[in-house]
């Protein structure tokens, strides 16, 4: 019998929502490698536009993507939490997600400057 995803109790900080509403679509869509393991694999396969990375992502699986994503030249965003990314997911907690379809990578990624210009948090 699988977990279903719980909704977490979080609060989703100055318009993060719409970020995480259109990774959940985009999921839906067919359109993401969810996971530290699949995010890596999507990034050395050249199928991934941009990667999500939460804050709280383990050290190895971090240190990892971030340097797959510098090698590759693909964008690397860290924001949000396992929670937050898994629920938005409809999933279990998820450190990282890597999204490939190029048009759901370039809107993500103009909300998430959005998020950072109001917020004036780097990303």
């Amino acid at each position: 019998m699988t977990k279903k995803p719980v909704k977490p109790d979080l609060p989703v900080k100055a318009g993060a929502g719409k970020a995480l509403g259109l990774l959940g679509m985009a999921r839906r869509a067919g359109k993401t490698e969810s996971g530290g393991f699949l995010s890596e694999k999507a990034v050395r396969e050249g199928k991934a536009f941009c990667v999500i990375l939460t804050e709280d992502a383990a050290g190895n699986t971090a240190k990892s993507l971030k340097n797959l994503c510098e090698f590759y030249q693909v964008p690397l965003y860290v924001r949000f939490r396992k929670e937050e990314l898994g629920h938005a997911l409809g999933q279990e907690e998820r450190a990282a997600v890597a999204v490939t379809d190029e048009g759901f990578a370039k809107k993500l990624e103009a909300l998430l400057l959005e998020i950072e210009k109001e917020t004036g948090r780097n990303l």
